[in-house]
């Protein structure tokens, strides 16, 4: 393994999925697996820094690391996003990176922003909520809870593709394949895997692992195979 995960915390933000950073010893390839979720990401590099809005993922893709880099992460929970950049923009790219206007500070809407730490996460995105540069959509969060929705199922499944850049079928989909990956990384057996994750079959996790991450079940512990931040959750719901 290259890339060293250095923190990572949960958020008690309405706005915020997690919060973590990283570091490379040196270069590689890793593999960067499906996210739900839009992530605001500082990269510094060779005494540069540089902020990035990347994410949503709906498949797996190889992506080059370069050595002796450190990277922060704002993880934004799905239902969060910028009106001002929508998600297609977004969903299954490289990202986008905003201007740089000193060793300290970026350019977000026309204002500068100084870099957020990881310690003052919430605060910085509290200011981008008030400025209205990040926002819930209500609909949106009420289907991620399994409320009942107040528009047609229609207009429902519309806003939620806009606003996460996927449907909710493969936000589930991949939430469950992430979930299987930390259950194997822990060491519990595929049928147990299985049956907690409610797949079919060994075959019908293959098929989604494949899809999602990239790769098997027998794969995930291999010393070779370095994958993207893939944070540890409670559970997963079966229906």
């Amino acid at each position: 393994m290259f890339i060293s995960f250095d923190d990572d915390r949960a958020s008690d933000s309405s706005f915020i999925e997690r919060v973590w950073r990283c570091h490379s010893e040196r270069a590689g390839v890793f593999r960067s697996v499906a996210s739900s979720h839009w992530e605001m990401v500082i990269t510094r590099l060779q005494g540069k820094s540089i902020v990035t809005l990347r994410g949503p993922e709906t498949k797996p893709t190889e992506v080059p690391c370069p050595a002796n880099g450190e990277w922060l992460a704002i993880r934004f929970k799905a239902g969060t996003f910028m009106p001002q950049l929508p998600v297609d923009r977004l969903v299954n790219t490289l990202g986008v990176n905003l201007p740089q206007v000193s060793k300290r500070a970026f350019l977000l809407d026309g204002d500068k922003w100084e870099f957020p730490t990881f310690d003052n996460a919430e605060s910085f995105v509290k200011r981008l909520v008030n400025k209205g540069l990040v926002t819930r959509d209500p609909e949106v969060t009420a289907a991620l809870r399994g409320e009942p929705a107040t528009i047609s199922t229609r207009s429902a499944q519309r806003r939620f593709l806009q606003v996460t850049g996927m449907t909710h079928n493969s936000l589930r989909q991949i939430e469950r394949a992430r979930f299987a990956v930390n259950l194997l990384r822990d060491g519990a057996p595929i049928a147990d895997v299985v049956w907690q994750c409610g797949f079919y079959d060994h075959a019908h996790l293959t098929r989604s692992l494949r899809q999602w991450i990239g790769i098997t079940p027998t794969e995930i512990n291999r010393a070779d195979t370095q994958l993207s931040f893939l944070y540890k959750t409670e559970g997963f719901p079966l229906r």
